[in-house]
């Protein structure tokens, strides 16, 4: 009897767990059924609101958000896009008198003289010589001092030197150009530096061969500590625990910044990167005019002041706009390719 007893009481609670999980399997296929017909109404809701609506709801939630972006499109619309109208005339033999559309359309003969010019080469080498030269030395030098001021665990000094270092971007280029020219003519300082050793004073800028080593370190002069901000922001966002996991393994402090510094703050080195290659036919205009000379053209001379010299002072106004747009031209195919070689060989790329 004892064992029938027990017998039925099994039976019993076996019944009540086997109808109790056809019951919960009933009720979750019924909330997958109303999940699946709440998402078909949603998606029929989205498809029925068109982009304005979208955009007239998220202008109501968010209309501060828009009124802050509206001076950014105000200004390229009308600094960056307005202006590409007037770049027909790289295709015209432009005449102030006639206008942009009633001057004579010479096609692709702009291109074809600028291919042909006799600086062309000069001009085109003197560009890549110097934007190659500034991404050699001067793009890896705000990375070197971020991560060295990352070591640096007294906050006094790293503030110090934080602040001596990017005070120079914010020196207008005018005063940089000029203090560059008192430090490099026969009487700057640089000069007493050389004659302290032994050499010959003489204006270093009257000089084709130093044009390019004094433009690429005083451009890492103003640089360097406004571009280590950057690359101290991404630092601050590693996650402190990798650290301690690799001082636990026994890494010392170089092996913790190969293996935790530099791939915590890669993506930002690539995107900062690829932009750079983007300017890479762009170098500093401003600069190169305060600096050069004719008698330096010979390394000083790049497109951007080429440019300048035919459009501004020879008031041959085709021919310059023909110059700049092969500059863009090149630019944006460098942008582009330089993007997708990043985004096979590490999977990070603009977009």
């Amino acid at each position: 009897m004892a064992g029938q007893s027990w017998s039925n009481k099994a039976g019993f609670f076996r019944n009540i767990i086997f109808f109790g999980w056809k019951e919960f399997d009933r009720l979750n296929l019924l909330n997958i059924g109303d999940n699946k017909t709440m998402s078909k109404k949603n998606d029929r809701v989205i498809k029925n609101n068109n982009f304005l609506d979208i955009l007239k709801k998220d202008f109501k939630k968010n209309y501060l958000l828009y009124i802050l972006v509206i001076p950014v499109i105000a200004f390229y619309a009308i600094f960056a896009y307005s202006p590409m109208y007037g770049a027909i005339i790289a295709f015209k033999k432009f005449s102030p008198g006639l206008g942009i559309m009633g001057s004579e359309w010479v096609g692709f003969d702009n291109f074809i003289r600028f291919f042909k010019d006799i600086f062309f080469w000069r001009i085109l080498k003197n560009t890549l010589l110097l934007s190659t030269y500034s991404i050699i030395f001067g793009f890896p030098a705000p990375i070197i001092l971020a991560l060295a001021l990352n070591e640096v665990r007294g906050m006094w000094f790293k503030r110090t030197t934080q602040t001596i270092t990017y005070m120079p971007y914010f020196v207008a280029m005018v005063v940089v150009g000029g203090m560059i020219k008192n430090f490099t003519n026969s009487t700057g300082l640089i000069n007493d530096i050389i004659v302290f050793f032994g050499g010959e004073r003489k204006s270093l800028l009257m000089y084709s061969e130093n044009f390019r080593a004094i433009y690429i370190i005083s451009d890492i002069w103003k640089n360097i500590g406004f571009g280590a901000i950057i690359y101290l922001a991404a630092l601050s966002s590693i996650d402190m625990q990798l650290y301690d996991a690799a001082i636990i393994d026994g890494a010392n402090k170089f092996k913790r910044m190969r293996h935790v510094t530099l791939p915590g703050i890669s993506t930002t080195i690539i995107i900062l990167l690829i932009l750079r290659l983007g300017r890479l036919f762009t170098v500093g205009f401003e600069k190169v005019l305060l600096l050069y000379n004719p008698a330096i053209y010979e390394t000083s001379d790049i497109i951007s002041t080429y440019v300048y010299r035919i459009g501004l002072q020879q008031f041959d106004w085709s021919y310059s706009t023909a110059i700049g747009f092969f500059n863009s031209v090149m630019n944006l195919i460098v942008l582009v390719s330089a993007n997708m070689i990043c985004r096979k060989v590490s999977g990070k790329s603009l977009w």
